[in-house]
């Protein structure tokens, strides 16, 4: 575990991390909330790295600025990356555009558990892209959070099942 949150690092120092991260065997969690990330540099960077890393299985972007090109680039990435179960991005202003990338991503992931998503601007279209999308792929069982309650309600009843049936097997 590195808890880098609140520390300021910038977009130099995500690229660092990033370059770190390409090489990692050990870290797991990696935790960078309210620093600022960025869109050009910082989030592409730790994304390109995740098309590599096999160990991360926790990140924190929580306030990290990334904003939907950001988001765009992680889901790009996220589609070679299996060991990552736990994504947060609240509050990173990442609206429709980068919903929409994360949606497609989701299609085809199996690993994630966890997404955060509060306080993403991503209004009442992007939350209804991401619950049809879970709807559609039978093996997610993810907690979702950040959507308005009622499709939040409706998630976790789906995941609910899912994992029931899962229990069963």
């Amino acid at each position: 575990t590195l808890n880098l949150g609140y520390n300021g690092i910038g977009v130099e120092g995500a690229q660092a991390l990033a370059e770190a991260l390409k090489t990692n065997h050990t870290l797991t969690t990696l935790n960078l909330v309210c620093n600022y990330i960025g869109v050009d540099g910082g989030a592409q960077a730790l994304a390109k790295a995740l098309e590599t890393n096999h160990t991360l299985t926790t990140l924190n972007l929580g306030r990290a600025r990334i904003g939907a090109e950001g988001a765009q680039a992680l889901a790009k990435s996220l589609e070679t990356n299996n060991t990552l179960t736990t994504l947060n991005l609240e509050e990173n202003i990442i609206g429709v555009e980068g919903i929409q990338a994360l949606a497609e991503f989701l299609k085809k992931n199996n690993t994630l558990t966890t997404l955060r998503l509060g306080s993403n601007n991503i209004g009442a279209e992007g939350a209804t892209e991401i619950l049809m999308v879970y709807k559609r792929n039978p093996r997610m069982i993810a907690e979702i959070t950040g959507l308005p309650d009622v499709m939040s309600e409706e998630i976790e009843v789906v995941r609910k099942q899912r994992i029931e049936r899962i229990k069963s097997e």
